[in-house]
């Protein structure tokens, strides 16, 4: 049962740190928010870092955090630093995006 004191869509802002830009942690991440259910999108940033931005159920997101720490095969996941925001509702799916987009 729910709690009915939780919102029931959340953001989730996340930086992930550590070997994951070329061992298709983007895909990994798209792959798994996609199966959450969640929206949002995932990219690449110039530090070697990956963004998340993702809008769903708290709990939901929670679950994409712990994805977020295992990373796909290849991965070396060092840190993750995250923070939740009110959600925005104007992202539809999730999408792997190119480091030069900022924002939505």
């Amino acid at each position: 049962m729910s709690d009915p004191r939780q919102p029931l869509r959340s953001r989730l802002v996340a930086n992930v740190h550590g070997f994951v830009q070329g061992v298709g942690f983007r895909w990994y991440v798209e792959h798994e928010a996609s199966r959450l259910g969640l929206d949002g999108w995932v990219a690449n940033q110039s530090d070697g870092s990956v963004e998340v931005v993702a809008e769903g159920r708290p709990d939901v997101l929670e679950r994409l955090v712990a994805a977020l720490w295992q990373g796909p095969p290849g991965a070396s996941v060092r840190d993750v630093r995250w923070r939740h925001e009110p959600a925005r509702g104007n992202i539809a799916g999730f999408a792997i995006r190119s480091a030069a987009h900022r924002g939505d």
